[in-house]
C-alpha cells in the first residue's frame, strides 16, 4: 500500500477495537476509515500517535502549536471527538432500529396473558 496515502487498518465490524470506549459506527452507515499519512508525514488514525515526523516528537519552546490544526490532522472516524456523550448521541440516531424479536406490528399478542 502507498505510505503517502494509507496506512493498513484493524478495522473489525466497523469499529477500531484498540479503543475500549470508542463507540460502533456499525448500523450507521458512515464507514469506517483507515489511517492515512498527512501532508507533514504523520499518520493519522493510528491511535499510535507516534509517528517521527510529528511536531510532538520534536517539540520545543519554538514549536508554534497551530502547526497542529486543520482538518488533516484530525481522523473522520478515528478520533477521540467519536467517545464524547454530544457525537455519542449522533451516531445512536443514524442507527436503524432494532424492535423486539418476535413482535407482531400492529397486535399485542401478549395482552392479558400475564
Amino acid at each position: 500500500m502507498d505510505q503517502t496515502n494509507q496506512m493498513d487498518s484493524p478495522i473489525l465490524d466497523e469499529t477500531q477495537p484498540h479503543q475500549i470506549d470508542a463507540p460502533s459506527f456499525k448500523g450507521t452507515g458512515i464507514k469506517m476509515q483507515p489511517p492515512f499519512v498527512n501532508k507533514y508525514g504523520v499518520v493519522i488514525g493510528d491511535s499510535k500517535y507516534n509517528s517521527p515526523n510529528s511536531p510532538l516528537n520534536q517539540w520545543s519552546e519554538e514549536t508554534d502549536p497551530s502547526v497542529m490544526a486543520g482538518d488533516e490532522w484530525v481522523h473522520p472516524t478515528n478520533d477521540i471527538g467519536w467517545n464524547t456523550s454530544e457525537n455519542r448521541e449522533l451516531l445512536e440516531a443514524k442507527k436503524r432500529p432494532q424492535g423486539a424479536p418476535f413482535m407482531h406490528p400492529s397486535i399485542d399478542v401478549s395482552y392479558g396473558r400475564d
